[in-house]
């Protein structure tokens, strides 16, 4: 692996005491233990508790990133240890203990004083157990056993790779979440699903109980003035809200929830806003609250040169989405990837959409498949042959559906949220029609983009097309016209590259040289798509440098940002609906 940069949140990291914060802003109660820092950790060939411990991991960094301290990845058949005591503080213990874990990549196995807790497979989801009956007095010992393969055909492993280059990243493995642990009454809110519903100004709301139904009070408030309230029996209810404020990026106004049932309370919030199809001079485009919304966005990757997947900080996800903000876009697609809840929150309160990609896994991706044949135009295979888009064994397809049925829980209730990918460029793709079907009975208030790039199998109301190394030349077909990757324009800048290697699918030598390609680009061949073919929504390629990969528009320490800021947002307001604003 090259030698890493540094971004200035990893070289300000606390060891003891990383990413703080609250990791579940949409679900909060005041009960809250973090037990991030720093762990015993050990490599072995089997699941049982080392006999001698190798040192110590800066949690929830992974083993392979600068910020763990380690500096070395798991090998296949090797079984990654983690140790961890604790003693729960005097006033914490309310009745039930719940430890959770935000990610771990990819199969874990946990343990409390030699008791397992319980399992999880898949590297990108958040798992929790209740701990209660494994407690002990004063000093406890947690130990989690981790598995991880990048290579294993069942599991998304996204954009990791144990041969990193071009648009393929350094895999990592292990703890890279958040692991905490919060105290709950015996009569407890499991889960809460949230509904806005635009058009009939109401917001309806589904809750899960531990055990017995019970009477739940929901109440309503707006920047700390109560709004409005409702009482039920567990289940569901439907809150009235006339003359709401709507959620946009312009405009990104977000409610508080309360919620209460017996002695538990839980903190939430929520946003009033809907995502619509439209007419715009004869074509279907996206509409926000009933208006022509362009999606104007950058691919984001999510990894950083010293955490790989994990975030840094708190602040370093605010720079990411504040600057693309800044810079003139309104929409991030989320590559890939599973960010921190903490991400999704940020998007939440500073106003960014995000298109949310789900993590492609099956086996090694067939180079005549999803890179020759679609630059020959053969881009419409049926993924109902399994074997060549690699997804022929049965357990690939099965851990699939799981990991995409815990991200859409997972996620569900972020306003942010537009759009869910459910295969990206033919990668692990299979039965698509129907996985995007059910997508979209699951979830009928966000856009399913059911094959982004090519392998298209004529479903639904969005046609997306990826366009690079060639003009940018797109038809409608009567759907909503995506261009949901373009661009890719490299530019490295010395001292702040992971290495020497330099890949990008066009090279720029200077930033007026980018800006100028940047600018004739989106002046002559995107936006007068807008009007011509009715294009709804364009992501370019990308916002940050990863690794090697130099066609960010911000470095990947995220030192320099390689175009001016307001040359920039002049040229995006090109990208737009008439009225937009």
């Amino acid at each position: 692996m090259s030698e890493p940069l540094h971004t200035r949140w990893g070289r300000s990291l606390d060891r003891e005491h990383p990413l703080p914060e609250y990791p579940r802003p949409q679900f909060r109660r005041d009960s809250y233990v973090n037990l991030n820092g720093l762990w015993d950790y050990a490599f072995t060939a089997s699941e049982s508790q080392p006999g001698v411990w190798e040192g110590k991991i800066v949690v929830p960094f992974s083993p392979e990133s600068a910020l763990s301290g380690v500096g070395r990845a798991i090998q296949s058949g090797e079984v990654l240890h983690y140790r961890r005591f604790f003693t729960l503080p005097g006033d914490f213990h309310r009745g039930r203990v719940l430890l959770h874990f935000g990610a771990v990549d990819q199969e874990a196995a946990v343990f409390l004083n030699g008791a397992e807790l319980g399992r999880h497979a898949g590297g990108y989801t958040a798992f929790s157990f209740d701990i209660t009956d494994a407690l002990r007095p004063g000093g406890n010992e947690l130990h989690v056993a981790v598995r991880d393969d990048a290579e294993d055909a069942r599991f998304g492993r996204g954009k990791q790779s144990k041969k990193p280059g071009g648009i393929w990243y350094t895999a990592q493995s292990g703890i890279w979440q958040t692991v905490w642990m919060e105290s709950v009454p015996e009569l407890y809110i499991r889960s809460l699903r949230l509904t806005p519903c635009y058009d009939e100004e109401r917001l309806e709301l589904e809750i899960r109980l531990s055990h017995e139904a019970a009477i739940v009070t929901a109440d309503v408030y707006d920047q700390g003035e109560f709004v409005a309230g409702s009482y039920f029996k567990g289940g569901r209810c439907v809150i009235p809200l006339p003359r709401f404020r709507p959620w946009s990026p312009e405009d990104p106004h977000l409610y508080q929830l309360r919620l209460r049932a017996g002695e538990d309370q839980v903190e939430s919030y929520f946003a009033m806003r809907k995502f619509s199809y439209t007419d715009y001079h004869g074509r279907k485009v996206f509409a926000l609250n009933n208006r022509p919304y362009f999606h104007n966005g950058l691919l984001d990757q999510g990894y950083w040169p010293d955490g790989l997947l994990t975030p840094p900080s708190d602040e370093a996800m605010v720079f990411d989405i504040a600057t693309a903000r800044a810079l003139g876009y309104n929409t991030l697609r989320k590559h890939i990837k599973i960010e921190p809840m903490r991400w999704y929150y940020h998007c939440d309160r500073l106003g960014m959409l995000v298109w949310q990609d789900m993590v492609n896994g099956g086996g090694a991706q067939d180079t005549i498949l999803t890179s020759v044949a679609p630059l020959m135009g053969l881009v419409r295979h049926s993924d109902s042959d399994y074997a060549l888009f690699r997804r022929d064994a049965p357990a690939s397809r099965s851990q699939y559906l799981s990991e995409l049925g815990e991200t859409m829980a997972q996620l569900r209730n972020c306003p942010c949220i537009a759009l869910w990918t459910p295969f990206n460029e033919g990668w692990g793709q299979f039965d698509a029609v129907r996985i995007a079907a059910a997508m979209a009975e699951s979830d009928s208030t966000r856009y399913v983009d059911h094959a982004s790039g090519w392998h298209d199998q004529g479903w639904g109301s969005i046609t997306s097309r990826h366009v690079y190394f060639r003009p940018v030349r797109l038809k409608n077909d009567g759907r909503a016209l995506c261009l949901s990757e373009y661009g890719g324009y490299s530019l490295s800048v010395p001292g702040h590259c992971w290495g020497r290697k330099v890949f990008g699918y066009k090279l720029f030598r200077s930033a007026a040289g980018l800006l100028r390609a940047y600018d004739r680009l989106i002046r002559h061949q995107i936006a007068p798509l807008i009007a011509a073919e009715g294009l709804t929504a364009a992501i370019y390629t990308q916002l940050t440098d990863v690794e090697s990969e130099c066609n960010g528009l911000i470095t990947y320490d995220r030192e320099m940002v390689k175009l001016p800021e307001r040359e920039l947002r002049e040229i995006n307001e090109l990208l737009r609906f008439e009225g937009q604003e």
